[in-house]
C-alpha cells in the first residue's frame, strides 16, 4: 500500500514460447527465470498482493514451491494482449487502487524499480507509468526504410552526427514494468493511458529475453 491505495501486481507468465521452449522457467544460474522476478516483488515496501497469472503446471508448481499466489488460466494464445490477461486476473479479485504488471523476462530489474514505478504513479497522478531504457544507435532519426534499393529517411538525419548529439533524447518501452491505476485498466482495458509517464531505467538493468541470444546475454550480465 502507498498513502492508502492499494496494489496488486501481476506477473504474466504462460508456459508456451516459440523463441525459448519453457522460456519462463528455463534456468539461468541455478534459478529459474521467473524467480528471478518472484525474489525481488517479494521485497517490494508498496505490493499489497502478487499474483502469477499462467496456463502451465510446471510454473504453478514453481509458485506452489516459492510460496507465490498463482492464478490459472485458460491456455494463453499468442494472440491474446497483455490487458485482457491482467483484466482477467483483475475480475476475480477485490478492487485494487493499482495494478502493476512486472514482466518476467527481464532478469536484471530490481525491487527499487518496481517501487519506483508505483512512487511515479502515486505521485503523479498519472493514469499509467511505463519503464522505459534510453536509445541510442537506434535513435528514430537513424532508422531507415528501403525503396527502390534506396535508404531513405523516415526523420531527417543531421550529416554525420554523433549519437550523443541527436536530439530530443528517444526511449522505448523495455519489457519490464507497466503500472496502471484500476480505472484505466477496469475501464479503458489499455496498459497506457493518455497520460502515460516514464520510469528510466539503467541499461545495465535492461534485458527482454525473447531469443537465444538475449538468453545468453543475460547469463553473462547475472554472473
Amino acid at each position: 500500500m502507498i498513502n492508502n491505495k492499494s496494489v496488486l501486481a501481476i506477473t504474466l507468465a504462460r508456459g508456451g514460447s516459440k523463441g525459448i521452449p519453457k522460456k519462463n522457467i528455463i534456468d539461468i544460474h541455478g534459478k529459474p527465470l521467473l524467480q528471478y522476478t518472484i525474489d525481488e516483488v517479494k521485497k517490494s515496501k508498496y505490493i499489497d498482493h502478487y499474483v502469477v497469472s499462467t496456463d502451465d503446471v510446471e510454473i504453478e508448481n514453481l509458485c506452489k514451491k516459492l510460496k507465490t499466489t498463482y492464478f490459472q488460466r485458460q491456455k494463453a494464445s499468442d494472440t491474446q494482449s497483455s490487458a485482457d490477461a491482467l483484466c482477467e486476473v483483475q475480475q476475480v479479485m477485490n478492487k485494487f487502487d493499482y495494478v502493476v504488471e512486472i514482466m518476467c523476462t527481464n532478469p536484471l530489474k530490481k525491487v527499487k524499480d518496481i517501487d519506483g514505478v508505483i512512487e511515479k504513479l502515486d505521485e503523479t497522478g498519472a493514469d499509467s507509468v511505463v519503464s522505459v531504457v534510453r536509445i541510442w544507435d537506434n535513435h528514430p532519426s537513424r532508422v531507415k526504410y528501403i525503396e527502390n534499393d534506396k535508404l531513405k529517411d523516415f526523420y531527417p538525419e543531421p550529416p554525420e552526427s554523433r549519437r550523443q548529439d541527436l536530439t530530443p533524447a528517444a526511449y522505448v518501452r523495455n519489457g519490464s514494468i507497466y503500472a496502471m491505476t484500476y480505472e484505466q485498466l477496469k475501464i479503458k482495458q489499455n496498459r497506457l493511458g493518455d497520460d502515460t509517464r516514464p520510469y528510466i531505467m539503467s541499461e545495465k538493468r535492461t534485458i527482454n529475453i525473447d531469443e537465444p541470444i538475449d538468453l545468453e546475454l543475460a547469463r553473462i550480465m547475472l554472473k
